[in-house]
């Protein structure tokens, strides 16, 4: 797991900021994740694992952003099933 303890979608978020100006969607996440190594693809599924682990508030951001996380972990499930099928 990573050092840094914000969630995932965060560190995608804050990473695209700073590139592009605009945090990025759950989309533009997903597909730079086809851009990652089969091992860096495994390890950020694993982190995502873990956050889908961790307890639910009944707060309306947490419970929006646990529904923004499984979109993102199926969208990114398919990718790497994709490309470990292709041998990527």
């Amino acid at each position: 797991m990573s050092d840094d303890d914000r969630a995932f979608i965060e560190r995608g978020e804050s990473l695209t900021e700073k590139l592009s100006s605009k945090p990025a969607t759950i989309e533009q996440i997903a597909d730079n994740f086809a851009l990652y190594g089969v091992k860096k693809r495994a390890d950020a599924l694993e982190d995502l694992d873990g956050e889908l682990r961790d307890e639910v508030d009944s707060g309306s951001h947490s419970l929006r952003r646990r529904v923004q996380l499984m979109a993102l972990r199926r969208k990114m499930g398919g990718v790497h099933a994709v490309l470990r099928k292709a041998r990527r």
